[in-house]
């Protein structure tokens, strides 16, 4: 049924009473205009007339009041001018009885088929409506397919259920912590549009707080006594709102209004098909947001994982996980930062957006609210938009960059609260439960932490253990040369000595056996200062590296070429580590390469000693099973070196060593 139709049709009884008057009228006109007719051909054209207005009043007004009129027509023709006829005065009773008849039977069958018209026009509408309604929810559901932006979205299904419904305006609102109407989209005729608003509170009895309050669909028909934002300077008759429900939780309202009279029945069940699109798209464009998050989450803790068990330098690890947490929750500021004994804290690792200068590598207290404070207090997961504080601290830093919301997490090692991980947004609040995703990158900052700590605690292990060990060569050098070697040359000197000169003349047998036993004394003499010298070796100790390196050149049973850029005397520990490193490479070569040359390259570069022996030998070295790289590669691991071998078949082997000059302990 039109929405005209709907709007004008009389009441049942009245509608007949007024085509029974319409039949009474036709009749009593038309005996009036048959009275004075003579000729046929006028009453012929008279009678076509009728015939299209009664065809015209069924056309354009309804059929209930065409039927009696074109019955009363015809009665008054057969009356008053087809032979017998009637005298031109008001009926007898008999008449009257049948004429009151006649045009009873022709209201009530005008009634009948105006019904029938009115439900088959119905139908029609109702199709064409369905078909109409099918499409546009097609479209938008299209648009829900297809991921569209959120504005472009929400401004079609205004567009669409505004153009479908035939109404004036529709708005589509969100509603923000229970308290207030956010607007969102909207669509009205020119003219017709509410004052505008992006913001306002819900209140009062308006359409939007009862639907926030029932959860239904809700009509105001009278808007007189209204008065809100959506309503004020604007001429409404009739607004249905009908809630937007996302997850089981009141997301928004579609309101429709219209401002020339009441909204047909069945607006709020046709909105009800756009709300539902519309919370599909919200859904889906929450769970695209939600997995992109996830996944967003994923890369960037397997990026400081990876990082992590590479072992990287935990001063290089916090700026790059506070990075990776600044850009993750979409902050302005991230802080790693440690908590001191004594009631302040040092910033260890901080990343900012471009405009905003935190200050790095600062101590700061640990005091009024904020994260740092809190999170100290509690050692939980904690979210705050309060970042009170005295001046010097740590929340009074925030407050002055406009710090409007932030999270934090504890950083905890081995069962101590050691720091805590802040994000910070000068903006729009951080995401939903920023606090917790912190907790995954804590745990990373605090396995760097202990992975650091336990790397520190082998790496001085491993110094004590080469410490040591050189101690331990320095005092059995130092015990044979004072002690074993000395022996043997007051004893070698001895028997030269007094012992040979007690010898009686012609006893040349004993004087040979005394012969051969000094000369053994001296070969075991020098191999005691052979020992000796591989224990500690004196050219080092007395000339340096570059020194002790040519000698041992000069000592290898294959040819070295030497490359050494080394001026100064360098720390003992690194000394003796390249020392052994030349010396078990050239050993190594001597004994297994087959090689017809050696290079020797020593050299210092920045803050490293670079050393590297190559030979052109048969390759295939194996620096496992025992072999002397291994113990190498510990002495040079232990002082926070750098030692590699590449040693492919029949290409020669290569052995590259880098040392820190600097002292162990200063690593740490």
């Amino acid at each position: 049924m039109a929405a005209w139709e709907r709007a004008h049709r009389l009441p049942l009884g009245a509608e007949m009473a007024l085509a029974f008057a319409t039949g009474v009228g036709t009749f009593a006109l038309a005996a009036v205009v048959l009275e004075h007719i003579d000729s046929r051909v006028v009453a012929a054209v008279l009678g076509v007339v009728s015939f299209l207005a009664v065809v015209a009043t069924a056309r354009f007004v309804s059929v209930v009041y065409a039927v009696p009129a074109g019955m009363a027509g015809m009665l008054a023709f057969d009356w008053f001018y087809l032979p017998p006829t009637h005298p031109f005065a008001f009926p007898d009773t008999a008449n009257l009885v049948d004429l009151v008849v006649y045009l009873v039977v022709g209201v009530v069958l005008g009634e009948l088929a105006a019904h029938t018209a009115r439900r088959a026009r119905a139908a029609e509408w109702a199709h064409r409506e369905i078909a109409d309604e099918q499409v546009a929810l097609r479209r938008v559901a299209t648009l829900v397919a297809k991921g569209v932006p959120a504005d472009d979205f929400f401004a079609s299904v205004a567009a669409e259920a505004g153009t479908l419904l035939d109404v004036h305006g529709v708005r589509l609102a969100r509603y923000e912590n229970g308290t207030e109407l956010v607007h969102v989209a909207e669509w009205s005729l020119p003219g017709c549009a509410p004052p505008a608003y992006q913001r306002t509170e819900v209140e009062g009895t308006t359409v939007a707080a009862e639907v926030l309050r029932t959860g239904r669909a809700v009509r105001v028909d009278d808007y007189e006594d209204v008065a809100t934002p959506f309503t004020r300077g604007a001429d409404l008759k009739s607004v249905v709102g009908v809630p937007v429900v996302v997850d089981n939780r009141r997301w928004g309202v579609l309101i429709a209004w219209s401002v020339s009279g009441p909204l047909p029945p069945e607006t709020e069940v046709r909105l009800t098909g756009f709300t539902e699109l519309v919370a599909t798209a919200i859904g889906n464009a929450q769970a695209r947001v939600e997995l992109r998050s996830f996944a967003e989450e994923q890369a960037a803790l397997r990026r400081v994982a990876t990082m992590v068990a590479g072992g990287a330098a935990p001063a290089e690890t916090f700026g790059f996980v506070a990075g990776e947490v600044g850009r993750l929750l979409g902050a302005d500021v991230a802080v790693v930062f440690r908590y001191e004994p004594d009631g302040v804290g040092t910033v260890v690792g901080v990343w900012s957006v471009p405009g905003v200068d935190f200050p790095g590598t600062a101590r700061m207290r640990v005091a009024g609210g904020g994260t740092a404070a809190t999170v100290l207090a509690t050692g939980r997961p904690v979210r705050t938009e309060h970042f009170e504080g005295p001046e010097g601290s740590i929340a009074n830093c925030f407050a002055h960059l406009g710090a409007r919301s932030g999270a934090g997490a504890p950083i905890t090692v081995e069962g101590r609260l050691w720091g805590v991980m802040i994000a910070v947004s000068r903006a729009a609040p951080l995401p939903a439960g920023a606090e917790a995703r912190l907790a995954g990158f804590t745990d990373l900052v605090a396995t760097a932490l202990a992975d650091a700590d336990a790397r520190a605690a082998l790496t001085a292990s491993r110094v004590r253990i080469v410490a040591a060990a050189d101690t331990a060569r320095r005092r059995i050098e130092r015990d044979l040369h004072d002690g074993a070697q000395q022996r043997l040359v007051s004893l070698a000197l001895h028997l030269r000595g007094s012992v040979q000169q007690a010898v009686p003349p012609g006893s040349d047998d004993l004087t040979a056996q005394l012969d051969r036993v000094v000369d053994e004394l001296g070969e075991v003499l020098g191999d005691l200062r052979e020992i000796a010298r591989g224990l500690h070796p004196a050219a080092l100790a007395e000339g340096g590296l570059g020194a002790a390196v040519k000698t041992l050149a000069r000592r290898s049973a294959v040819p070295v070429r030497l490359d050494i850029r080394v001026d100064t005397r360098l720390p003992e520990p690194i000394e003796l580590a390249a020392y052994y490193t030349v010396s078990e490479a050239l050993t190594n070569t001597a004994k297994h390469a087959d090689a017809e040359v050696v290079d020797v390259e020593v050299r210092t570069d920045d803050s490293l000693l670079h050393v590297v022996v190559r030979d052109d030998g048969r390759g295939g070295a194996d620096t496992g099973g025992g072999s002397g790289l291994v113990g190498l590669k510990d002495r040079v691991e232990a002082l926070g070196g750098r030692f590699s071998v590449h040693s492919p078949p029949d290409a020669g082997t290569s052995l590259c060593v880098s040392l820190p000059l600097a002292a162990p302990h200063e690593h740490g």
